[in-house]
């Protein structure tokens, strides 16, 4: 299916790997530039280089911290229009609620709350005239099913899942759309440090817990990052234009409601 968005402007935040590298790689497989950021320089150039090769689209890597205002500013920057909008960002570390700080709060609600606002606030109104826009935000299975040992995760990402239920509606009318993706456990860098603490809480090796998570999802497997990716760039065609404001739960099944 071509996905109608071919010489389109996106950015991608947290694309230097893992479920933001999926996002990035097959939009750009569809004909769209990319702005992608992430922390890390190198890592940051090393994908771009992979995506630019791969698809011949126009990629420019922004390396900084997306959740603060001065790395905002030079994303943003970077990228004068802005036709597709990606936020992702580092979920907060697991614990017990009684642990964590205010200061703990505030860095959650920073990164998994306000910066995907912001950066909404700062496109939106360029996608409303221009008559095209998509937005998906990355948030977390927790959102569906919450987690015990995610508090900061649950509160900060559901605070924007509340958000977006309300912007979306008034949205849509112009051809920009809002929805959030839910990952469950993928293959990525996040699943290995929640490995790593699940195995020194009940004191087993990091792959009998690594096992033991696999062997508990229904699919018998962990996600790809491609196959999110995928997911993603449908939710930014031409012909999504009718789906706003929903949370998709890509989880191999592991969410066991109905509804």
């Amino acid at each position: 299916m071509d996905l109608g968005i071919k010489g389109r402007r996106a950015i991608v935040c947290g694309a230097s790997r893992g479920l933001g590298f999926g996002c990035a790689l097959s939009l750009a497989r569809e004909g769209v530039d990319l702005v992608i950021n992430g922390r890390r320089p190198d890592v940051l150039a090393d994908a771009a280089k992979r995506i630019a090769d791969e698809t011949g689209v126009d990629v420019v890597a922004v390396p900084c911290d997306i959740t603060t205002p001065e790395g905002r500013a030079e994303v943003l920057a970077a990228a004068p229009q802005v036709d597709i909008l990606v936020t992702n960002a580092g979920g907060p570390p697991p614990g017990d609620f009684r642990k964590f700080g205010r200061d703990d709060w505030i860095r959650a609600v920073d990164a998994n709350m306000l910066t995907p606002i912001e950066l909404i606030k700062a496109t939106l109104d360029g996608m409303i005239e221009r008559r095209f826009g998509r937005i998906v935000n990355i948030t977390s299975s927790a959102v569906k099913a919450p987690i015990d040992v995610l508090a900061l995760s649950n509160g900060a990402r559901s605070g924007l899942t509340g958000f977006v239920a309300g912007l979306a509606r008034k949205t849509v009318a112009h051809n920009v759309t809002i929805n959030n993706l839910l990952p469950g456990v993928f293959d990525t860098d996040r699943l290995a440090s929640l490995v790593e603490a699940a195995a020194k809480s009940a004191g087993i090796s990091i792959e009998e817990a690594r096992e033991r998570r696999r062997a508990a999802q229904p699919a018998g497997r962990f996600g790809d990052e491609m196959e999110f990716g995928q997911a993603c760039a449908f939710l930014c065609s031409a012909q999504a234009g009718y789906i706003t404001g929903q949370n998709f739960l890509i989880d191999g099944g592991a969410y066991p409601g109905t509804f």
